[in-house]
């Protein structure tokens, strides 16, 4: 078929895409299509516009390898300039002819006559690929509880990662129900000028101070001349995930070492919050680690304001003027933000793929999202995930990780060019994967350190997170092995 006629589809344009599609053109594929259902690329850094939106792993690791950013204003980069990197990705390496914006797929399904995807979109159109890959991202999706009362309430009501930019916070009465990575952020950002401001508070975190400043000039300059200075920078902090944190998450021995240093930090920051009954209810009773550590300087400090409450209880039920918990109390407020995070479980939602036994992916899923190493699912042919189960990092950055991905589905698109009709991964091959992934999972401490958190699905089983280290992963994925696909020629 050759390089230059294998059709290609890629579902998405955040980090996932656009690295695939510009791996993909730098190894000569040039039949590329991505499909956005927005208007613009950026995925998740498009759609959370909320204040204060920042990542919290460092600028030059949360960033492509082949496209260094001399000049990051701040060590961990707010929302704004990663979208700016992203549009600049999708400009320099000729992204943008083959975006189609706005156009949703809505189902998938694997012609095994001619060993080929079939796409349709919500607009009714269908489309034909060799390849197709879904790089949806496990954060796409926002979930929002389903509380009586909900329809009648009469005030703003909208999700953080759908933020109402047109909605006057000024003096209003806020409730934001849940208190993660998303709310710690815009919490301290809103509060100044809201009449009040209730937290319910869905689970407690461990959160340490955010060890952020802002880059100058010269740092920029001497990036810019001296490039190994960056790569050494993001070398360092690479080594520090690696060695010092992810073995903290995996391994039983690492897990007790810094277990008692990661609590210290954590409760020194804590030391902020004046009230000391409130201190208490913001000290988790589980292990560090087992959800997220979150990176704030300014969170606990806003809790000290006057206007500010934490409520612990849980909510029952919208008013039309408010909020009522558990307690019987009612939380008179014209303002609910949901920061309630995401539907992590759905790797491909809301597209039907239908695989070459007319099975969709939905019932191969129903006891719990696997594939192999996290990009191949037996039954589905020529199909890669980008960023699918058990891929996501507990510390660290994804960016690396997608990286190995990109080097993995690039290899499939060779083999697919080079005679191969559909490969398609064998289930032993991608059982045993699966089972060695979970039996190491059983003693992260994700899976024993008394939380549930979304790396979990509802039976309890770990989905989302990789159970090793980041170059583990990259070992892993460096060849594709043909033997482990059934080949058809």
């Amino acid at each position: 078929m050759g390089q230059q006629n294998l059709s290609i589809a890629v579902v998405g344009s955040g980090f996932s895409g656009i690295g695939l599609a510009i791996g993909l053109k730098r190894a000569g594929f040039t039949d590329i299509t991505i499909f956005e259902r927005a208007d613009d690329v950026g995925g998740v850094w498009r759609d959370n516009t909320y204040p204060g939106a920042a990542c919290d792993a460092p600028s030059h690791l949360y960033s492509y390898s082949f496209e260094p950013k001399p000049d990051w204003t701040r060590r961990f980069a707010e929302q704004p300039e990663i979208l700016d990197y992203l549009r600049h990705c999708a400009t320099e390496h000729g992204l943008r002819p083959h975006i189609r914006f706005g156009t949703e797929v809505t189902e998938a399904e694997f012609d095994t006559t001619r060993h080929r995807w079939r796409v349709r979109t919500r607009a009714g159109d269908s489309h034909e690929f060799d390849l197709l890959v879904a790089a949806c991202g496990q954060l796409s999706n926002p979930a929002t509880p389903k509380l009586p009362g909900m329809d009648g309430f009469t005030g703003a009501m909208f999700h953080s990662a759908r933020w109402d930019h047109r909605h006057d916070l000024a003096g209003a009465r806020i409730a934001v129900v849940g208190n993660g990575a998303s709310a710690i952020q815009f919490v301290p950002l809103i509060t100044p000028d809201a009449k009040s401001l209730t937290i319910f508070q869905l689970e407690v975190h461990w959160i340490s101070r955010k060890p952020d400043r802002v880059y100058p000039r010269w740092r920029h300059a001497l990036n810019r001349r001296l490039p190994v200075v960056q790569r050494l920078s993001r070398l360092g902090i690479f080594l520090w995930f690696e060695l010092v944190l992810n073995p903290s998450l995996i391994s039983p021995r690492g897990r007790r070492l810094l277990s008692a240093p990661v609590r210290t930090l954590c409760r020194y920051a804590l030391r902020s919050v004046r009230d000391r009954r409130l201190r208490d209810r913001l000290t988790p009773r589980y292990e560090p680690g087992c959800k997220r550590i979150l990176t704030s300087s300014e969170y606990y400090e806003t809790l000290n304001r006057p206007n500010v409450r934490v409520v612990d209880s849980p909510i029952t039920e919208i008013v039309p003027d408010g909020v009522r918990t558990s307690d019987g109390e009612h939380h008179l407020v014209d303002t609910v933000i949901w920061a309630t995070g995401f539907r992590s479980q759905d790797f491909v939602a809301p597209i039907r793929v239908v695989g070459s036994h007319g099975q969709d992916l939905d019932t191969a899923w129903k006891d719990g999202a696997r594939a192999y190493l996290g990009l191949a699912v037996p039954g589905f042919p020529n199909f890669f995930l980008m960023y699918g189960p058990n891929t996501n990092v507990g510390s660290g950055s994804i960016v690396h990780m997608l990286e190995s991905q990109i080097a993995y589905v690039v290899q499939a698109a060779r083999l697919l060019a080079g005679g191969v009709a559909s490969m398609d991964v064998r289930e032993d091959v991608h059982d045993r994967f699966d089972a060695a992934a979970q039996h190491r999972l059983g003693t992260s401490v994700w899976n024993q350190g008394g939380c549930d958190s979304w790396y979990l699905d509802a039976d309890h089983r770990n989905t989302n997170n990789w159970p090793g280290s980041m170059t583990g992963y990259r070992r892993r994925t460096r060849r594709l092995d043909p033997a482990d696909y059934r080949l058809q020629h």
